[in-house]
C-alpha cells in the first residue's frame, strides 16, 4: 500500500510543481487568440469549455493502453510502478503537452505538421505516413478488443477465418458508430456524449482504488519486494516493459490526439490543464489497474503473494486475453454485478472512442497534407471511407501481431515529438523565437509574458534519448524483431541503440552550435 500511495502523491505533486514548471518554459500567451477562435468553422475548430475538453482528452488518449498496458506491465515486478510515475511526469505529461500547445501555437495543425516544422519536410513526409500506419493499426486493435469483450455480453454472429474467431457484426456496428463521430462535427457527438464516459471510467478507476485499500491494502505489491525482472517468457525487462506500458506513461498516439483538442482551446492558459492534466489522470488511471492486477490474484494460504498469483493465473489460462480476463474478474469481484457491468462498459468505451478520434485525427492529417477544405461533408467522407477500408481489412490480421507492431510504431512516434519539441525549446529559450500560426510567420520576437529559460530544452531533450534508446533496442530485442535476447546478444543490441541515440545526440549538438553561430 506505502508504494501506491507514494506513487499517487508523486503523480499529483508533479502535476502541480512540474507541470507548472514546463508551462513557464513553454512560456504561455493568455492574450494571444487561438485557432479555435481565429478559425471557427463549426466542424473541428469549434470553441468548447475546458472541462470538456479536458475529459474529451482524457477519454480520447485513454483507449485501451492505460488498461491493458499496466495489467501487462506488472508481469515485470514493482519496477511498473516507478515508470508509470517518472514517466508521467517527465516524458508523456511534457509530451502531450509541447504537442497540444504546439499545435495551438501553429494554428492548429496536426502532428507531422509540427514536427515536421522543427525537423525538416522530409521529416514531415515520413511523419505523415507513420503516423497514418500508427492510427490505421490502433484503430484495429482498438476495434478487436472492444468487440471481442462485447461478444462476451452479447454474442451475435461470428466469422471464422485463419484458425480465429472475428465477432463480425460487432465490428459493423462500431464500424457504423466510427462513421459518424469521423464525420459529424467535433461538439455533435465527441463533445457532447465523451464526457460522461470519461467521467465513468475515472468513477470506476476511483471503485477499484478504495475497494483495494480498504479491504486488500496488505496484499498490494511494493518496491520493496525488489526490482528484479519478475516476467517469465525471457524477455528483458528493458526495454519491453517500457512499451508494454505505453498509454500509462508515454504514447506518441496521444500527439495525434492532442491537435484534435487545440482546435478547440480558447486559451493558452487552459493547456496545463488539458494536455498535462490528461496525461496525468491517465497515469493514475495505469497505476490502479497495475496495482489491482498485483493484487487480485493473491493467495498467502496458498503461498501466491501479488504478482505471484498474477503469474500462475496467466499460466493456467494459456492463448487467452489476460488483460481482458483480469479487468472481468477484478470489476465483477470488487465492483459487483453492476459496478463490474458499468466498469466494463467503461473499458469498452474507452477504446471505442479512442478508435473513432484516431480515424478522425487521421482525417484531418489527409486533409491538411491536401489542403481539402473540411466544411463539406462529402469532403470528409472521401478521406474518410479509404482509412475504414484499410482498417477493415486489418481486422483479419492476428490481433497479437497487429498490437506488437502498434506498440513499437506507437513509442517511435513519440520520439519524434519529443525531439521536435526539443528543438522548438532550444530556439525559443536561446534565440528567442517563435513559430505562429498566423499569416505573418516572419516573427520571431518571443512574447514578453514568456519566461527565459536557456537551458528548458532538456525537459524535452532528456525523455527524448530516454525514449529513443528505448525505441532502437526494443527492434533489436523484441520477438517482431531481430531477436537478439533469444541469441543471447541483448548487450549488441543494447550496443547498437546507444549509437544510435548518441548519434541523435550528436546531430542535435550539431544543429544548436550552427544555429547560434548563424544567431550571432
Amino acid at each position: 500500500m506505502i508504494t501506491f500511495i507514494l506513487s499517487l502523491v508523486a503523480l499529483i505533486i508533479g502535476y502541480i510543481l512540474y507541470g507548472a514548471f514546463v508551462e513557464k518554459v513553454f512560456g504561455i500567451n493568455p492574450e494571444a487568440k487561438t485557432p479555435a477562435v481565429t478559425k471557427t468553422d463549426g466542424v473541428d475548430f469549434v470553441p468548447m469549455k475546458p472541462w470538456r475538453i479536458f475529459l474529451v482528452q482524457f477519454l480520447n488518449i485513454a483507449g485501451l493502453g492505460p488498461i491493458f498496458g499496466a495489467i501487462m506491465g506488472i508481469f515485470f515486478g514493482p519496477a511498473a510502478f516507478l515508470w508509470i510515475v517518472f514517466g508521467t511526469i517527465f516524458a508523456g505529461g511534457v509530451h502531450d503537452y509541447l504537442s497540444g500547445m504546439l499545435s495551438i501555437r501553429k494554428g492548429g495543425v496536426s502532428l507531422p505538421d509540427i514536427i515536421g516544422d522543427e525537423l525538416g519536410n522530409g521529416i514531415k513526409l515520413f511523419m505523415r505516413i507513420l503516423s497514418l500506419v500508427l492510427l490505421i493499426l490502433l484503430t484495429t486493435t482498438f476495434l478487436s478488443g472492444p468487440a471481442t469483450l462485447l461478444q462476451g455480453i452479447l454474442p451475435l454472429s461470428t466469422l471464422n477465418f485463419n484458425l480465429s474467431t472475428i465477432p463480425i457484426v460487432w465490428v459493423l456496428i462500431i464500424f457504423a458508430y466510427y462513421t459518424l463521430a469521423t464525420v459529424l462535427p467535433v461538439d455533435k457527438l465527441i463533445g457532447r456524449f465523451y464526457p460522461i464516459f470519461g467521467g465513468i471510467l475515472l468513477f470506476m478507476g476511483l471503485g477499484i482504488m478504495i475497494v483495494m485499500l480498504g479491504w486488500h491494502a496488505s496484499e498490494m505489491p511494493e518496491l520493496t519486494d525488489g526490482l528484479q525482472n519478475r516476467q517469465t517468457n525471457g524477455l528483458p525487462l528493458f526495454p519491453m516493459m517500457f512499451v508494454s506500458i505505453a498509454c500509462g506513461a508515454i504514447s506518441g498516439f496521444h500527439g495525434t490526439q492532442s491537435p484534435i483538442m487545440a482546435r478547440c482551446v480558447t486559451n493558452e492558459r487552459q493547456g496545463r490543464m488539458i494536455f498535462y492534466g490528461a496525461m496525468v489522470a491517465e497515469g493514475i488511471l495505469a497505476l490502479i489497474w497495475a496495482a489491482a492486477a498485483g493484487t487480485f490474484f493473491a493467495d498467502p494460504e496458498q503461498g501466491l503473494y501479488g504478482i505471484d498469483g498474477l503469474q500462475a493465473f496467466a499460466a493456467a489460462n494459456p492463448g487467452k486475453n489476460i488483460a481482458a480476463l483480469v479487468i472481468d474478474k477484478v470489476s465483477r469481484s470488487w465492483l459487483g454485478v453492476v459496478g463490474g457491468l458499468l466498469a466494463i462498459i467503461g473499458v469498452i468505451a474507452a477504446p471505442i472512442t479512442s478508435g473513432d478520434t484516431a480515424l478522425r485525427s487521421a482525417r484531418l492529417i489527409v486533409a491538411d497534407f491536401l489542403k481539402l477544405d473540411q466544411r463539406p461533408i462529402k469532403t470528409r467522407l472521401l478521406i474518410a471511407l479509404p482509412l475504414f477500408l484499410c482498417v477493415f481489412g486489418m481486422v483479419f490480421v492476428d490481433f497479437n501481431i497487429v498490437w506488437r507492431y502498434f506498440a513499437w510504431t506507437n513509442q517511435t512516434l513519440a520520439v519524434f515529438t519529443l525531439w521536435a519539441g526539443t528543438v522548438f525549446l532550444y530556439k525559443s529559450s536561446n534565440f528567442q523565437i517563435f513559430h505562429t500560426a498566423s499569416a505573418d510567420r516572419s516573427r520571431l520576437c518571443r512574447d514578453k509574458k514568456s519566461s527565459n529559460h536557456k537551458f528548458g530544452y532538456l525537459i524535452a531533450l532528456v525523455p527524448a534519448l530516454f525514449m529513443t534508446m528505448v525505441s532502437a533496442s526494443y527492434i533489436f530485442i523484441a520477438p517482431e524483431g531481430f531477436r537478439f535476447a533469444s541469441l543471447g546478444l541483448s548487450w549488441l543490441a543494447y550496443l547498437i541503440a546507444a549509437v544510435i541515440t548518441l548519434s541523435c545526440l550528436s546531430v542535435f549538438a550539431f544543429w544548436a552550435g550552427k544555429s547560434a553561430k548563424t544567431a550571432h
